[in-house]
C-alpha cells in the first residue's frame, strides 16, 4: 500500500479537482482521504454517500456551574485570555476565547467550573461515485485541533485500505505549510505538488518543498494553468530541476475545468480532451514511480 498526498503552497491553484480526478482514475483501487479539513469540499465532486458519522472530540474548555457559583470573580480575574466576562451579573465562559488551560478550575473555591470535552468536528467514512471508499471530516468554524482530526481521518483510511488490501491512498492535503499539512505528510510515500504561474505560486510552492525536504519524502509537480504566464511557468522548471523533482504534467488553461467542477464533476469525466489526456498520463506516471520507489 502506497500512499500519495497532494498539496499546494496556496489555496486555488486547483489541488483538490485534480486530487478528485486521480481518485476517478484509481477507482476501487484506491482509498480517498481528504485531509483538508478546515475547508473540506472534496464531497462536492466525489458524491459521497455519508454512510458513517462520528463526532470528533478534541481539547476542553471551562464551563461554570451558574447553581455553584458564589460570583467571587476569582476566575475571571485570573484569565489571561479575557474568556470570563460577566453577562446579567453571572460569570460566563465565551467559548471562543477559552484555551483550556484549566487555571480557572484548579482557583475556583467552590468547584463550580468543570473542564468539558470538546466536539469541534465530524468525521466520515463514504462510498464515492467512483466506487471506492473515501474518509472525510469537517472540523466546526473557530475549532482547534485541526492536525489531529487529519491524523484521524489519515489512520482510518490506512486501516480501510489494509483491510481490503488496496494500492493506494490518495491524500487531499490542505494548502500552506501548517499543522494539518504536517500531519497530512506524516508516513507518505509520494508528495504531488500543485502549484500555478504567478509569482505568489512560485514563492509558495518553494516554502511548501522546505517543508517536504525536512520529511525527505519524493516529490512531484504539477502545474496548472501553466499558459497564462509562460517565464513563470519556465522560472517554475528550472526550480523543479535544480530540486530533483519530478515534473509531471503541464496542464493548459481550460474553462472545460471550471465547467466540470460547476457540475460537479472532475474533468476526466468529461469527455476525452487534451486536459484529461495529460491528467491521466500524471497518474500513470505518478503510479510507476511509487510503485517502483525502493
Amino acid at each position: 500500500m502506497k500512499e500519495i498526498v497532494v498539496i499546494s503552497g496556496k489555496g486555488g491553484t486547483g489541488k483538490t479537482s485534480i486530487t478528485a480526478s486521480f481518485a476517478i482514475l484509481g477507482g476501487r483501487d484506491v482509498v480517498v482521504a481528504d485531509c483538508d479539513v478546515d475547508a473540506a469540499d472534496m464531497h462536492l465532486l466525489m458524491q459521497p454517500d455519508w454512510q458513517h458519522t462520528e463526532d470528533f472530540f478534541s481539547g476542553v474548555a471551562a464551563v461554570i456551574d451558574q447553581e455553584k457559583c458564589i460570583k467571587c470573580g476569582k476566575c475571571r480575574d485570573i484569565c489571561r485570555f479575557k474568556a470570563i466576562p460577566v453577562v446579567d451579573n453571572c460569570y460566563i465562559v465565551d467559548g471562543l476565547n477559552c484555551e483550556g488551560c484549566g487555571y480557572c478550575y484548579h482557583v475556583c473555591p467552590v468547584e463550580a467550573i468543570s473542564m468539558v470535552e470538546q466536539n469541534v468536528g465530524k468525521s466520515y467514512i463514504s462510498n464515492t461515485k467512483a466506487g471506492n471508499q473515501m474518509v472525510h471530516a469537517r472540523l466546526k468554524s473557530g475549532a482547534d485541533n485541526s492536525g489531529k482530526l487529519v491524523a484521524k481521518v489519515k489512520n482510518e483510511a490506512k486501516l480501510i485500505a489494509e483491510q481490503n488490501k488496496k494500492e493506494f491512498i490518495i491524500v487531499d492535503g490542505s494548502p500552506g505549510i501548517g499543522c494539518p499539512v504536517v500531519s497530512s505528510l506524516s508516513g507518505a510515500d509520494f508528495v504531488i505538488l500543485v502549484t500555478e504561474p504567478s509569482v505568489s505560486g512560485l514563492h509558495d510552492l518553494k516554502r511548501v518543498h522546505e517543508l517536504v525536504k525536512k520529511f525527505k519524502i519524493s516529490a512531484g509537480c504539477i502545474i496548472n494553468k501553466a499558459d497564462i504566464n509562460k517565464q513563470v511557468s519556465e522560472e517554475i522548471k528550472v526550480f523543479l530541476e535544480s530540486e530533483n523533482i519530478i515534473q509531471l504534467a503541464d496542464l493548459p488553461y481550460d474553462e472545460a475545468f471550471t465547467k466540470a467542477m460547476t457540475e460537479g464533476k472532475t474533468i476526466v469525466e468529461c469527455g476525452e480532451t487534451p486536459l484529461k489526456k495529460k491528467l491521466v498520463e500524471a497518474w500513470e506516471k505518478t503510479k510507476e514511480f511509487v510503485l517502483n520507489k525502493k
